[in-house]
């Protein structure tokens, strides 16, 4: 069933390939010319040494002159044939890595206007295998198919007309022989598609484990968990020798079964040919045209043992090439619409009329939500873990949109936005830093290249980063690898904050902004933000309350809702679950 339910998937790839191939069209044709070309050329020289040999007549009889005539065009062809191959598998390398150029830069395009749930449902590791090993197996196969298959086929159709114009009795052995190898070559080709697959499939997900160990080795190393990474790791790892296994014990089989098929093809031309020429009379053939013939059935059963091994590798390269269409199918960002506004001028004033959201339909998480943040205001939003805190930020930037309701900033709805004015006017620094390799600089200006080294310094001061800055080898010129590299946690996370000060967006998000910097360089910080908060409507998600008591306003989430809204003093008055949430840290504290 399996097989089945994968030709349709197989045939619609190889459409989507060929189609993707078809960009090139000039560079195909001329290729396939080229090809044509070759095969004639190949065809030809079988026919001058046939020639050659019937100008030995006898003994002592031998046309000299006439057999150099032949030599000479003989070794024309071959070097003709060398050119011209030579040509063929350059322009074939062109077109092969322009349509993988294609798919990378589309599958790269892809994933920056996939949307969040998408990234949320996959890991780094497995879309990363797509992107580049599947791939990098992809442009191997359509290689190995264009370099064979089109000689290939012409070969053979080359070959069939040849024979046939000199004897069609012994062409018709080679012809019903023929299908035998067809047979093999198909039923072979039908079960390594599925191994193939599944050995893409779990090659992805070694790739997202490898990556996703490399990344918490500490973490895996602090608690213990080495011999439980290594176990899933050799599960992993022995699924995917076993699809390996399987795939190359199918291929590998092709070739010995295709030679074996090509053997009898050879000895039958050879006996019908040795009849026909030992018995003479009509239809006799000459010890050249029979030697020409074995030529010919050598050549034309030689492209079904090449044709049969890029079979296989094409099997492999539609199963990646799914992988890939996979991706670059899935459904990006809903895009703005039509008449979306840019944003410009931002006050921040932020409303959330009535607002629902869930991940998922059947589990809810936000329902009839309400709030009004004025320009200016400092918004903090607290609650335990999980109660929506930072999902609600997700919909403030519309990573994800709401399932009902609406959400304005300054009178706009967000829908009505683009993403890009609406994104730009916020400034977010999280929990979790971002930070890419390139220069302190490069980082630090990545929402403003154009700032001058004045005012990155500027930022720089304000975060307090400019110290353990000018202490690096190169300053603000040091390379810093994927992630920061070795800087700590907490520098890392002041040239996040850097960054936003640059920036100076009318509105800002700060999710646990400061919590991996120490308490006396926190206490400087929070002075910065402050002073940035100045004037801007700020949402400052906080676990540790003692940060949040200056804030105008204090929502207090649990489970998808606002139970409490109010400044600090106000809901300690009340006595209710913010009450209840300082105490208990205030108590732990002490």
């Amino acid at each position: 069933m399996k097989r089945k339910a994968s030709d349709p998937v197989r045939r619609e790839t190889l459409k989507k390939v060929l189609v993707r191939i078809g960009r090139y069209k000039g560079l195909v044709i001329l290729s396939l010319l080229m090809a044509a070309a070759v095969v004639a050329l190949t065809l030809y020289v079988p026919v001058l040494t046939g020639d050659a040999i019937d100008c030995v007549l006898g003994r002592n009889d031998v046309d000299f002159a006439g057999l150099m005539r032949i030599l000479i065009r003989i070794g024309i062809s071959v070097a003709l044939i060398a050119a011209l191959q030579w040509g063929m598998s350059a322009l074939n390398n062109r077109i092969t890595y322009r349509t993988v150029r294609d798919l990378r830069n589309d599958a790269f395009r892809k994933i920056g206007t996939l949307p969040l749930s998408y990234l949320d449902r996959h890991t780094t590791g497995e879309i990363t295998s797509r992107v580049t090993t599947d791939v990098e197996q992809f442009a191997d196969g359509l290689l190995i198919g264009f370099t064979q298959l089109f000689t290939g086929v012409l070969t053979i159709l080359g070959t069939l007309g040849f024979m046939l114009a000199v004897n069609p009795a012994i062409t018709l052995v080679v012809v019903l022989i023929t299908p035998v190898s067809l047979l093999v070559a198909s039923f072979i080709a039908k079960r390594t598609y599925e191994m193939f697959r599944l050995r893409s499939e779990t090659r992805g997900q070694q790739t997202s484990l490898i990556d996703e160990m490399i990344a918490g080795q500490n973490v895996v190393q602090a608690f213990g968990q080495e011999e439980r990474t290594q176990s899933r790791f050799d599960e992993i790892n022995a699924r995917l020798q076993k699809y390996s296994l399987r795939a190359i014990f199918f291929s590998s089989i092709t070739n010995p079964s295709t030679r074996f098929v090509n053997s009898l093809v050879y000895a039958g031309v050879a006996i019908t040919g040795a009849l026909i020429a030992a018995t003479g009379g009509a239809g006799a053939i000459t010890v050249g045209q029979l030697t020409m013939f074995l030529s010919y059935a050598n050549q034309y059963t030689k492209p079904f043992n090449e044709i049969s091994g890029v079979v296989t590798e094409l099997q492999n390269a539609l199963a990646c090439a799914a992988r890939i269409f996979e991706l670059l199918e899935q459904p990006s960002e809903t895009p703005d619409e039509t008449d979306a506004v840019a944003l410009e001028n931002v006050r921040g004033k932020v409303e959330i009329h009535d607002v629902c959201f869930s991940y998922r339909p059947n589990q809810r998480l936000i329902e009839h939500l309400h709030l009004a943040a004025n320009p200016g205001q400092r918004i903090a939003i607290v609650g335990p873990t999980g109660c929506g805190k930072t999902t609600l930020i997700n919909l403030l930037m519309r990573f994800y949109d709401v399932t009902s309701g609406r959400i304005t900033v300054d009178g706009v709805p967000i829908r009505k936005a683009t993403r890009k004015s609406l994104r730009g006017s916020y400034g977010m620094v999280l929990q979790e830093t971002w930070l890419r390799s390139g220069t302190i600089r490069e980082n630090i200006t990545m929402g403003r290249p154009d700032a001058t080294d004045a005012e990155v310094i500027a930022a720089a001061k304000a975060s307090h980063a400019h110290s353990f800055i000018k202490r690096l080898p190169n300053g603000y010129d040091t390379y810093i690898s994927e992630d920061g590299g070795s800087l700590s946690q907490g520098q890392k996370q002041l040239l996040c904050i850097a960054r936003v000060m640059l920036c100076l967006p009318p509105m800002l998000i700060l999710d646990e902004a400061t919590s991996s910097i120490d308490t006396r360089t926190e206490l400087k910080v929070q002075e910065a933000f402050a002073r940035l908060m100045e004037g801007r409507t700020s949402f400052v998600v906080a676990h540790r309350l003692s940060t949040i008591r200056t804030a105008d306003c204090i929502l207090v989430m649990r489970d998808g809702q606002i139970v409490e809204q109010g400044r600090h003093e106000e809901l300690l008055e009340k006595g209710g679950f913010y009450a209840m949430l300082y105490h208990s840290q205030y108590a732990a504290a002490q």
